[in-house]
């Protein structure tokens, strides 16, 4: 590179500047041959490494004669020479190389277009981040020449400083973060007006000044600000600069210093661009006001100077007025004004949030109560996405006690309940077609029916947190208004709707989504009641709390007097009246009990021709009983003085409506818990009775058949009822079917429907679980109940745990196609469809949850329908065994304290876990977890190490190999696989993987704490178990090899499994583990050279993987860790390092010296790990210009991300090809 002159060196070869000319146009030219055009960009390439790369690209970038085309390019090889090879310049080339960039900003003109200032702004920040503030002194000056120039040298200038602030404060840029430290300094210096620096750093050094002028940028921006909007010059152009400017103040005003905005003005000014009536302006004021006031922690003195003139008449003024101006038709909506609406709506909620910090601080006279009205009228507005918004800004000022009491507050009370009433109906379940418009305004907004049952989830339980904080505060008039309001709904449901009939019956219909939206209002208030009663002393409420009891009791049994015909509307009733008797009448057992035989008397005649009425009234008497439980954990002690009648009501009622003896049975364990829970039975003759209830149930499980049918997969199958299913399935050759729910079920398939229905009910598994689960439910830890239930389930546990881990074991190999030796090899295949679930669930099934089960329904006599119960009758068993395992986990050491039970639980629960599907896996990953996590310390030695040893390597295996099929699909499948299907299995895999790294992350929790320690038992202790202090789980984990070692080699798979969220989990959780291999023992030798080798090549195989590029930042520190913590003990973290290409070691041992200095500055740290790799590092497929840039007319903000809470990378994102990893084995020298 001539570094010592900027002028072309004389020469009689052919000028470089004509061939890159002459290349670019045949690379232009449509009419080039591909060779010819492959040639030429072969010849441009090597150009790029010409050490005369820089000056050829300033001759052709500085010729205005040349296309603009052309011309980047030019550009495009300054900025590559400044990024790839300004380390090895030296001070004459570097200042040539800004000499030349100076001049092209100097040069720029109105008629150059945008993406030619903008690449001369990026050179300008290239260059800056690399020397300002250490050789360039006098950026600052050069900046201000510019600015006196025209607008288009203004808007360069903004360009520039936007960038910087950016790549300094904004992003991880690496280059910036090397200097993190002088070129923060140096911004805040040269933004903020000198009085406002001397103000706030009277003591500051000025040994370095990089600043130009008093005034600062903040200012000059304050300023033109001001006249673009005032002026009148040149409208348009204008107008473009005022926009310009506040994107530029967006990306300063979130960092700048406060005093420095309130010193410029730039508060009024914001709003003075609020108020201005072009479109694109009042946006970008929006957009800069939402940052300005994201911020937090403002001082009292920040918080008067910024955050109170917001609340000034005229200022609540201006914004009611823009909000009137931006509501638009949901029938004609104006996307502009709709996208300015939804903006306008979360500013004001920053607004609001700021006001709950410090609300003292705004005065009395100011326009609080016109600033309440404004959020009143937000809250209305049809768009629930708009209306969000003021739901969680009331949320937040209700939950102070300081805005509760005020009279501004508490004159909106009425319409916020009104509003929370009317929108916490199921919108979900109305009609995608339906007029109303805030159905119109959800398809407009949320593209998926998974986005709109997590916004529509939270957006309901700001209704329910709102209403149920108002009547906290105020429970005589809120429970008064919301009861009236309910009770006019409730007994007017069919009011213009058609009469209830069986025939047309619908669980989503009109009547009903009122009856559940009044009833969740009402339960939502019945909470906030019980908190006021808490709150109140018998001398403070004593008779406003005695008259709204009776008040409340009256209402409900006012209401359990109506006639309701739906069965649906039934069960919310009945929800509805245990709540308040579980609730604010939880003192009156006699009015419980008036409940209790409510529920009992609910009868509903079943008709099974009307299949969708029928399904409603068996989910009627499921709900009946689930009340009826509650009630009896609740009520004990009253029912056990009356527990002869209630006896004999209950047996009335199970002979009468029960279907089977599972039914029957859960209406017995009533009895049980009665007989359970009641304090005043004396403990030997209440043992002798729960004893009679269990001796049958018990006497099932020692059966010698059952054990006779678990010792074989062919018994097995007997046992269930499908032994004919491997020659039904073969015979009919189900395999070369496609469609299965189109083929009616014939008279074989339905028989052996009914056996496996039969044979279900008559297994121990059901009636089991239901003693097991009210034995221990809600029960706390040494309480006389749970000491109960430990000795009552102590002896029977060995009884039945032989054949429950049979069960769960035959059961998990009924997914084996290994295990179907009676089908032939060609059709192995159909076990995997046979048994693959179909399930809902939000964030992946498509429709409501009510239409999945409606399709299954429709299917049920269909060859599908039969797959479908073989699939229900081994998930029942798979799933029930789980359950038992957690509920008897409840028992403490009455079940842990087992000598014998680990090996066999974890061989049943792990050895044939590889063959279900990822959908199962994920549940005995989830159900497992309470029983690894309510594991007693004292148990834990021989407990948990072959549990979580067995249960990490199938994790390991299951998930590794999964995703690598969904890698092989991407390379593959080339269009075969349907993308539905596709986002499906990798959404429900993102679910496994993300529930296994959390079981992580809570195992490895630094602050977990040790489960209840329960009292000592005979058992326990003869089985030679000591209370011992322990540390937590962590340390147990890390003490323990045979756990260990599994665990971080999942771990390690973690970092490459492509779901960014669990990616970014795991690499903290590594990252919290390398100090602790930090010493010279012999397991912590070995798990810290895993660490410098395994864990390090995955986590540079994923940085230099563009699907990873969001989790730079976490890897980049992840590398950093390991270098900083283990070169002093080892070389290997050196010696991968030097196996990667084109890293000379000398960068290598730079790098490493430079992480020592920087052990304390974590950001700087991950910014040299980056600059150590840039040449390997993956960057974004919209860096790669693979893809446009997203409208930001649909693009969601971080506050309506928010409000989804579920990870969507699976659904509706634009697939990219997985980007070719062939050479990323020979980056670590490996063949």
């Amino acid at each position: 590179m001539n570094g010592h002159s900027i002028q072309p060196k004389q020469t009689d070869a052919p000028v470089p500047e004509d061939q890159i000319r002459s290349a670019l146009e045949v690379i232009h030219d449509v009419r080039s041959p591909n060779k010819l055009r492959q040639e030429a960009s072969e010849y441009l390439e090597k150009v790029k490494l010409d050490d005369e790369a820089p000056h050829y690209g300033y001759t052709i970038a500085a010729d205005q004669s040349q296309p603009a085309i052309i011309r980047h390019f030019g550009l495009s090889l300054l900025d590559h020479a400044i990024r790839h090879h300004w380390d090895g310049y030296t001070v004459q080339q570097s200042t040539a190389l800004r000499e030349w960039e100076l001049s092209l900003a100097q040069n720029l003109t109105d008629q150059d277009p945008f993406y030619i200032r903008n690449k001369i702004a990026s050179i300008w920040v290239e260059i800056a981040k690399r020397s300002w503030a250490l050789d360039w002194m006098d950026m600052d000056e050069c900046l201000m020449r510019l600015w006196n120039g025209p607008l288009a040298s203004k808007e360069l200038v903004l360009t520039i400083l936007e960038t910087l602030s950016e790549d300094i404060f904004g992003h991880e840029d690496a280059i910036a973060g090397l200097r993190s430290t002088e070129l923060n300094r140096a911004c805040v210096d040269i933004f903020t007006p000198m009085a406002v620096l001397l103000d706030r750093f009277p003591s500051r050094g000025t040994s370095i000044n990089v600043r130009y002028g008093e005034e600062g940028w903040l200012s000059r921006m304050g300023e033109l600000l001001e006249w673009c909007i005032t002026q009148e010059v040149d409208a348009k152009a204008q107008q473009a600069c005022a926009v310009k400017v506040m994107i530029t103040l967006r990306s300063v005003i979130g960092w700048a210093i406060p005093q420095s905005l309130s010193t410029t003005k730039m508060t009024a000014r914001l709003c003075q661009a609020l108020g201005s009536s072009h479109l694109p302006i009042q946006l970008a004021a929006v957009d800069t006001l939402h940052v300005l006031y994201n911020r937090t922690r403002l001082s009292k003195e920040e918080f008067k100077a910024l955050v109170r003139p917001m609340f000034m008449h005229d200022t609540i003024d201006l914004l009611q007025k823009l909000y009137d101006w931006s509501c638009v038709d949901p029938n004609d909506i104006d996307e502009e004004k709709y996208l300015l609406l939804k903006k306008l709506s979360e500013l004001v909620f920053n607004i609001g949030g700021l006001l709950t910090e410090q609300p003292t601080l705004i005065p009395i006279d100011s326009g609080l109560n016109d600033f309440l009205r404004l959020l009143i009228n937000i809250a209305k507005n049809n768009s629930l996405q708009v209306s969000i918004c003021a739901l969680h800004a009331w949320v937040k000022l209700l939950d102070r006690k300081t805005l509760g009491a005020p009279a501004p507050v508490a004159s909106f009370i009425g319409e916020l309940l009104e509003i929370c009433s009317q929108r916490v109906i199921k919108y979900e379940a109305l009609p995608e077609d339906s007029p109303n418009p805030s159905i119109v305004f959800l398809n407009e907004d949320l593209d998926t029916m998974p986005e709109r049952h997590l916004f529509l989830g939270n957006y309901m339980r700001f209704c329910k947190i709102i209403t149920e904080r108002i009547v906290q505060q105020s429970p005589a008039d809120a429970l008064y208004h919301i009861l009236g309001s309910a009770e006019q709904v409730i007994t007017h449901l069919y009011d213009g709707e058609p009469a209830f009939t069986m025939q047309s019956y619908s669980k989503t219909s009109i009547p009903f989504l009122k009856m559940d939206a009044q009833c969740s209002i009402i339960e939502a208030g019945l909470k906030g009641s019980v908190r006021w009663f808490t709150a109140q002393s018998e001398e403070t409420g004593g008779h406003e709390q005695e008259v709204m009891l009776q008040n409340l009791k009256v209402w409900c049994q006012r209401i359990l007097g109506l006639n309701f015909e739906d069965p649906a509307v039934k069960e919310r009733v009945i929800q509805l009246a245990v709540g308040f008797a579980t609730g604010p009448l939880k003192n009156d057992a006699r009015f419980a009990f008036m409940i209790f035989e409510y529920i009992l008397d609910t009868k509903y005649p079943d008709d099974p021709s009307y299949p969708a009425y029928s399904e409603a009234v068996k989910d009627l008497q499921g709900l009946c009983i689930h009340e009826l439980q509650r009630l009896a954990m609740k009520f004990s002690d009253y029912l056990i003085t009356i527990f002869d009648e209630v006896e004999r009501k209950v047996s009335e009622v199970s002979q009468a409506v029960a279907r089977d003896d599972n039914v029957r049975t859960r209406y017995y364990s009533i009895l049980f818990i009665i007989t359970h829970r009641a304090t005043s039975v004396k403990p030997q003759p209440r043992q002798e009775r729960l004893e009679a209830f269990l001796q049958p149930l018990v006497a099932q499980w020692q059966d010698s058949g059952l054990t006779e049918s678990l010792t074989s997969f062919n018994e097995f199958c007997e046992l269930l009822g499908c032994g004919g299913i491997q020659q039904y399935v073969s015979q009919r050759a189900l395999h070369e079917i496609p469609d299965w729910s189109a083929i009616p079920l014939d008279d074989e398939g339905k028989t052996l429907q009914m056996h496996m229905q039969h044979a279900l009910d008559k297994l121990p598994l059901r009636a089991t679980k239901t003693f097991l689960s009210v034995s221990v439910e809600k029960l706390e830890p040494n309480s006389a109940a749970h000491e109960m239930a430990g000795r009552l389930w102590e002896k029977h546990i060995p009884m039945i745990l032989p054949n429950l881990l049979r069960m769960i074991s035959q059961a998990h190999a009924f997914h084996d196609a290994a295990s179907w030796t009676g089908l032939p090899p060609a059709m192995s295949g159909i076990v995997q469809r046979i048994l693959t679930d179909r399930f809902w669930q939000i964030g992946i099934s498509v429709g409501s949850r009510d239409e999945f089960y409606i399709k299954v329904g429709d299917t049920k006599n269909t060859v599908e329908g039969l797959a479908s119960s073989i699939r229900a009758t081994v998930r029942a068993v798979r799933e029930t065994g789980y359950k038992l395992l957690c509920y008897m986990g409840l028992l403490g050491e009455h079940f842990y304290s087992y000598k014998d039970l680990p090996q066999p639980l974890s061989a049943a629960l792990f050895t044939d876990a590889h063959a279900l599907s990822t959908h199962q896996m994920a549940i005995l990953v989830e159900t497992i977890r309470p029983v690894i996590e309510n594991c007693p310390v004292a148990c834990r030695s021989h407990f948990l190490a072959p549990i979580l040893a067995g249960l990490f390597e199938q994790l390991d295996r299951k998930a590794s190999a999964e995703w690598d099929k969904i890698e092989q699909k991407a390379k593959l499948a080339a269009g075969r696989v349907s993308l539905d299907e596709e986002m499906r299995d990798e959404s429900v895999l993102r679910q496994l993987t993300y529930t296994s790294v959390m079981l992580v992350v809570g195992l490895l929790d630094p602050d977990r704490s040790n489960p209840p320690d329960l009292k000592m038992t005979n058992g326990a202790a003869s089985n030679g178990l000591q209370h011992v202090e322990h540390g937590n789980v962590r340390s147990f984990i890390l003490a323990t090899p045979e756990i260990l070692k599994p665990l971080i080699l999942f771990c390690t798979h973690a970092i490459r499994m492509r779901d960014t969220r669990s990616c970014s989990f795991i690499t903290r959780v590594l990252g919290s583990l390398v100090p602790e291999f930090d010493t010279t023992g012999q397991i912590d030798t070995e798990v810290r050279e895993f660490l410098s080798t395994e864990v390090l090549k995955a986590c540079i195989t994923s940085l230099h993987d563009s699907y990873f590029v969001e989790l730079q930042k976490d890897l980049s520190q992840l590398i950093a860790s390991i270098i900083i913590i283990y070169t002093p003990r080892t070389d290997t973290p050196r010696q991968i390092l030097s196996s990667l290409p084109s890293i000379p070691p000398e960068k290598i041992d730079h790098a490493i010296q430079q992480l020592y200095k920087a052990h304390q500055n974590t950001r700087q740290q991950r910014a040299i790990v980056l600059h150590l790799l840039e040449s390997l590092r993956g960057v974004s497929i919209s860096e790669q210009g693979r893809i446009a840039k997203p409208d930001a007319k649909k693009m969601r903000s971080a506050i309506q991300e928010r409000y989804m809470t579920v990870d969507m990378q699976g659904d509706g994102a634009v697939k990219e090809k997985s980007p070719d990893l062939g050479g990323v084995a020979e980056m670590f020298g490996q063949p």
